[in-house]
């Protein structure tokens, strides 16, 4: 195999990072078609075009973004030998971009990541947003793997994978002077309280739209939120009973805060990864999804501050 030349790769690596061909040639005081000749010759020996271009600017294919990443990796070990040499190092890490909704629970992200979060040869990067930019940003693959609670729709020419994680049950749960003059029963509750719902998207409101519809119940909406902390929050301070999983409250229903009341019936919300099918995947990616092949996740037990959303 030819030895890979690292001029070839260090001009490649300035103009991905630069993202246009002249201003990294004026940077590097060489002429453009100097530096497009060494890209050239660089995506001949590895035998894959590393950029694509559209219109005026230079966007990474996938083997492009594959050797970005080996490229980061090359020449920040050539700085921390140095910094090693000076009583300075520290090892080389991996990365891996992870996206996740802004309204997802926190406890299930740390869940899912947590067999790398201890790794010292492990960067995780995590990004929150909504569910149209996580999935552009898949795409653009500047994400190797998204965590949403609702798979997203897909056709024959849409290449995401979408792998089931998890699942935990719906609760309605509110402040004890709501829940206990009621006990558990579900009709009651719901016709003596208000509700903070989730959104019309959610699938937890569907589920708890059609099993008011079944019960003959008209429920009187407090408040509809698309945030987990947000509906915590509104149910501390006793504004209805929140349909939420109880691990979003936990800390509160550990302290007494708020109270359990009831389960709902054949309700829960469902957790799911969403990668793209790559040539070269992210072998982090693959290796946290074989650690749930089979298996729920188990969300922490643990109590959340009370201010911090979960």
């Amino acid at each position: 195999m030819a030895t890979l030349n690292y001029n070839h790769l260090r001009y490649f690596w300035a103009v991905a990072h630069e993202g246009n061909l002249t201003r990294t040639a004026e940077r590097l005081n060489v002429s453009q078609s100097a530096l497009s000749t060494q890209i050239q010759k660089l995506e001949a020996q590895v035998g894959h075009a590393l950029f694509a271009r559209r219109g005026k600017q230079l966007h990474l294919t996938e083997a492009g973004r594959i050797a970005l990443d080996h490229a980061d990796a090359i020449f920040a070990s050539g700085s921390e030998l140095m910094a090693t040499l000076a009583g300075s190092g520290a090892p080389a890490r991996q990365v891996i971009r992870v996206g996740a909704l802004s309204t997802l629970s926190r406890n299930f992200q740390v869940a899912f990541l947590r067999p790398l979060l201890s790794r010292q040869d492990v960067e995780v990067v995590l990004r929150s947003a909504s569910l149209g930019e996580l999935i552009a940003a898949l795409e653009a693959l500047r994400l190797d793997v998204i965590l949403i609670n609702q798979p997203p729709a897909r056709d024959a020419a849409t290449p995401w994978i979408t792998h089931r994680l998890a699942e935990q049950p719906v609760s309605l749960v509110g402040t004890p002077q709501r829940t206990e003059p009621h006990g558990g029963d579900l009709t009651r509750l719901i016709a003596a309280n208000p509700v903070i719902l989730p959104p019309l998207e959610s699938s937890v409101r569907t589920g708890f739209d059609a099993l008011a519809d079944r019960l003959g119940l008209r429920p009187r909406i407090a408040a509809e939120v698309d945030d987990m902390a947000m509906m915590r929050l509104l149910a501390r301070e006793d504004m209805g009973l929140a349909v939420v999983p109880p691990i979003v409250v936990e800390g509160e229903l550990a302290d007494g805060r708020l109270i359990e009341a009831t389960r709902l019936p054949a309700l829960g919300e469902t957790f799911y990864a969403v990668t793209q099918a790559r040539r070269f995947p992210n072998p982090l990616v693959a290796e946290l999804l074989r650690d749930v092949e089979g298996n729920t996740i188990d969300t922490p037990r643990e109590n959340a501050a009370p201010d911090d959303p979960a």
